[in-house]
């Protein structure tokens, strides 16, 4: 089953995202690498691509696990949470429906 992994940042977040992510995309990439990763990506502070020092506010991440508790235990494993990027982490079944 899809699960939705929601993130919400701590403010400033920026230079700890920074320091963590080779760690956060290689996790990334497993999953992708393994045909599980539907999506994922960070929500920008402002209107941007690329948000400069406004940063991000969290992240989305959309991955297959055989059960929540998968997803909820892979989602702590988050280098991001280590580092003390995120404030929150939802973990939410996902039914996608489009594109089919």
């Amino acid at each position: 089953m899809l699960y939705a992994i929601i993130s919400e940042d701590i403010k400033a977040s920026l230079e700890k995202r920074t320091t963590a992510r080779p760690a956060h995309l290689q996790r990334l990439q497993a999953l992708q690498d393994a045909g599980k990763l539907v999506l994922a990506g960070p929500h920008p502070a402002i209107d941007s691509n690329d948000p400069g020092e406004a940063g991000f506010t969290g992240s989305l991440i959309v991955a297959e696990f055989d059960t929540l508790q998968q997803a909820q235990q892979w989602a702590i494993a988050d280098p991001y949470i280590e580092a003390g990027v995120y404030a929150r982490v939802v973990v939410k079944p996902f039914k996608q429906v489009f594109p089919q």
